[in-house]
């Protein structure tokens, strides 16, 4: 399989797509704002992204399954080789407050490891992508992860998770802990461009919990073909995309974090 081929391919069904939520995210109505859960918000928007996406990348990979974010029906692995796993519109409540951070994510698995990702961050119109062993790139140029070997010289990403409000007080007796010793903490409420951002060396690391496949299929292959280490909090790698968690960095600044977010989340 041409995956370098499969990854242009799934850039420009990507851009298509983006070009739609830029459309709509110039008078979008709040109201027409749906719940599908407290504090998880979707639109319109996100359907229509999903059903384009899916629509485009069954016919570039007919053989595939989905797990998709806004299809009860697209949850779990089937027993195909392949599955797309789709994002499409991950930042949804930025884009409906009018925050022009969100993104699109989508990676295609086989078996259970991730041999393909695109981020499209929309309304900046940068690509992220990379392919297993190709290397990671942002708009036809390679990227790597940062070099900071010391906290002191790190930004860290993060995110506030609306579900599993009682591991809150662990969270913030980590961020209470790296936030003197770091550059500083930040929330963009889309964590594809966490990990794009990770990547390519914007950020030195990013964490978070509760979690989807969706939320992190491409950003996780990004950060391993950039140079970095993705892991859950227990510091395992196999099986990231389903156990809700991710700790992504650099080689070093892995190793400082891993140990303070470990003893936290027990």
């Amino acid at each position: 399989m041409n995956l370098k081929g499969i990854c242009q391919q799934v850039i420009a069904i990507c851009q298509a797509v983006g070009q739609f939520i830029r459309q709509e995210y110039q008078n979008f109505d709040k109201n027409q704002t749906e719940y599908k859960g407290a504090n998880d918000l979707v639109s319109y928007v996100d359907k229509t992204a999903e059903r384009m996406l899916v629509e485009q990348l069954a016919q570039l990979l007919p053989q595939a399954g989905f797990i998709t974010e806004e299809n009860p029906d697209n949850k779990q692995l089937t027993d195909k080789e392949f599955h797309w796993i789709i994002d499409p519109l991950d930042g949804t409540t930025n884009f409906i407050h009018q925050i022009p951070i969100f993104s699109i994510s989508v990676g295609l698995l086989q078996g259970e490891e991730v041999v393909a990702g695109v981020v499209l961050s929309v309304m900046q119109n940068e690509v992220f992508y990379a392919w297993k062993g190709g290397g990671a790139f942002l708009n036809g140029r390679a990227i790597q992860v940062s070099s900071s070997q010391e906290l002191k010289t790190s930004l860290i990403a993060t995110g506030f998770p609306y579900k599993y409000k009682g591991q809150l007080p662990a969270h913030l007796r980590i961020l209470g802990e790296i936030m003197p010793q770091t550059r500083g903490l930040r929330r963009l409420g889309s964590a594809a461009m966490d990990l794009a951002y990770t990547a390519c060396g914007r950020f030195e690391a990013y964490f978070e919990y509760n979690l989807q496949p969706w939320d992190i299929a491409a950003g996780i292959l990004l950060v391993r073909e950039a140079g970095g280490i993705a892991t859950n909090f227990a510091h395992q790698e196999n099986n990231l995309l389903f156990t809700g968690e991710i700790l992504a960095a650099n080689p070093t600044i892995h190793a400082l974090l891993s140990p303070i977010i470990s003893q936290n989340f027990k």
